[in-house]
């Protein structure tokens, strides 16, 4: 449908969703203060109910834009996306499904990650990053096996909090690795062997430094695929049944205009 398709491809349309996203948020936001739920409340159930009639009277509109080929709207990954926490959304928020209705209304707020491009680009690229960061996952979890167990038989009888076994050396490694205070277990370590720096020294160089590095470079390798894929989907040559459409507005626009001149002739 021609209309269907003029208000999902503008400007106004999709500022307008954005925007109610964005008023749902700060009416879940609200909604935690017990003070002003007891208070407003209902006002708030109302607003809700509104905000999901918007989202669902959305989603028709996008699937009247592909009639009569409204599979389509299903084929793109963030229209599938909206439709699932719409789905979920209709949960009613009754009985022991409650609690679990709330937390569906806050999936709306992710909403704002499909409306808005810049995101859609960042979680494309965070997806595309996701094998390539399995490889440095593996890495890293060699290094922490490898530390895990030299640390346990190192460090167990003189810090055992931190290196009584192997899960607890691991957990151990992971707040090291995150920097917080790991300088604690390092001097709690050297009390007794002075040389144990040359271990935390070197896990910290090796963690933190050079993986969490890797991490940062496949994130920008695949940012820089993204935006080239990106680029290329919008300088692709348009379909036949995207010029027959503007063809097709293009012929009512010059039918209005037409139009117009012969009742302005007339009133001359």
């Amino acid at each position: 449908m021609q209309w269907a398709q003029r208000i999902t491809a503008s400007t106004w349309f999709n500022h307008s969703i954005t925007g109610v996203i964005l008023l749902n948020a700060v009416v879940i936001g609200l909604d935690t203060s017990p003070d002003l739920t007891r208070d407003y409340g209902v006002w708030f159930f109302i607003a809700n109910k509104v905000f999901l009639g918007i989202y669902i009277v959305e989603a028709l509109i996008k699937m009247a834009a592909e009639y009569p080929k409204v599979q389509n709207y299903f084929t793109n990954g963030w229209n599938l996306f909206d439709f699932t926490i719409i789905v979920i959304s209709l949960i009613p928020a009754t009985g022991q499904l409650a609690t679990l209705a709330r937390l569906a209304r806050l999936l709306r707020v992710l909403r704002l990650v499909s409306t808005l491009p810049e995101l859609r680009l960042i979680v494309a690229t965070l997806v595309r990053s996701i094998p390539s960061m399995g490889h440095v996952l593996l890495l890293m979890s060699i290094i922490f096996y490898v530390y895990g167990v030299a640390g346990y038989h190192l460090f167990h009888d003189v810090d055992p909090t931190h290196w009584r076994n192997l899960g607890i050396s691991l957990l151990s490694l992971f707040r090291i690795v995150t920097l917080e205070d790991w300088t604690d277990i390092m001097y709690a370590a050297m009390a007794l062997k002075p040389w144990a720096w040359i271990y935390f020294v070197s896990f910290v160089v090796l963690g933190t430094f050079v993986v969490i590095n890797l991490f940062i470079a496949v994130v920008i390798n695949n940012l820089d695929e993204a935006k080239a894929e990106r680029l290329r989907d919008l300088t692709e040559p348009p379909t036949p049944d995207e010029i027959l459409r503007e063809l097709r507005d293009t012929q009512t626009a010059l039918a209005r205009i037409q139009s117009q001149l012969e009742q302005y002739s007339e009133r001359r």
